[in-house]
């Protein structure tokens, strides 16, 4: 505990980030007594987090949980050892998904993608796609389109038919939905001829491209539209303790492997693959690990609020207990 080094930044527009020097102790403490008899500042809650095992488990098919929502983005975990029920074409957002564990055919208007773990794609909006699942589990971001990528794709999607082994073309629907998909939100539901939908890929030259982070460490990015942007960290267990405050965006943070303790102004706790975490606007924060670390760090420049139940909250600092994280 002593000097330690803040960089303050703005990471949905071009400003530079700049930096300065901070006493640990003092950054990370309650303010001072208030002297006046007037309320000069509001109490604020711990760092709340949400858990969703890794693991599969096999579970009834049920629509995706919803994590996080505001009126521009939507957070969403769903799992699947079946097909989904519909075809499904959003009218005004780009749909994202990671892959977390288990394997996924993706089957889109712009080709066929076999998902796996660690592997991002984005959807258009107004592409009519469906998944095929086994023993899988992956994330979905929903946002205003248009969204580009912010790095080169590893493969993209391909002409597959059949898409999957022993898939026939049955009577199944197409969804058509705003508000990102959420439920109760559909506009129009009808039948739709499976091959002919599929079949679209020979007339479009778009294709669904697939993005993963990299070895380095630091940040990837790897997605951004107009406040908005999503990338992968990647930690390590060396160097000094830097702590960044994030000026213009809320902060939702998915560990996707390592384990990691995150100490910020509001409060210090353990973080592990499957963990969810929201970093509001403004508050300084900073990663202690000891092993190899990686999250994926999703930025929105308006307010995020959390709609799942919380798992659990952070502690509160103490000099104690950032002591026991010193390497």
């Amino acid at each position: 505990m002593g000097t330690v080094t803040e960089v303050i930044e703005v990471v949905c527009s071009d400003e530079p980030a700049r930096s300065v020097e901070r006493d640990e102790h003092l950054l990370l403490s309650p303010p001072r007594p208030n002297p006046f008899p007037v309320k000069l500042w509001r109490d604020h809650e711990p760092l709340s987090v949400v858990h969703f095992p890794q693991e599969y488990e096999a579970v009834p098919f049920a629509p995706p949980r919803g994590i996080y929502e505001s009126a521009q983005i939507r957070v969403e975990w769903q799992t699947m050892d079946n097909r989904q029920p519909f075809y499904h074409r959003n009218c005004d957002v780009d749909e994202i998904s990671y892959q977390i564990d288990g394997e996924r055919t993706l089957m889109t208007e712009l080709g066929v993608v076999e998902h796996r773990p660690g592997e991002f794609s984005r959807i258009p909006r107004g592409v009519a796609h469906d998944n095929w699942g086994r023993r899988e589990s992956h994330l979905l971001f929903y946002t205003p389109a248009p969204v580009r990528e912010e790095r080169a794709p590893l493969r993209r999607s391909e002409t597959v038919f059949p898409p999957f082994p022993g898939w026939e073309p049955g009577a199944v629907n197409e969804a058509v939905t705003q508000c990102m998909g959420a439920p109760g939100h559909d506009i129009t539901v009808a039948p739709v001829d499976e091959r002919r939908l599929l079949e679209q890929v020979n007339a479009e030259k778009a294709r669904i491209s697939v993005l993963a982070g990299a070895d380095e460490v630091g940040m990837t990015w790897l997605y951004q539209s107009v406040g908005f942007r999503l990338g992968i960290v990647r930690l390590r267990a060396e160097g000094p303790r830097v702590y960044r405050r994030t000026l213009d965006a809320y902060e939702i943070q998915y560990q996707i492997s390592g384990h990691r303790t995150l100490v910020s102004q509001r409060g210090i706790v353990e973080l592990g693959p499957g963990d969810f975490v929201r970093i509001p606007l403004g508050i300084a924060h900073t990663s202690v690990c000891g092993e190899v670390s990686e999250h994926i760090a999703l930025f929105s420049d308006r307010e995020l609020p959390q709609i799942a139940e919380t798992t659990r909250a952070a502690e509160p600092y103490t000099p104690e207990r950032l002591a026991a994280l010193q390497p």
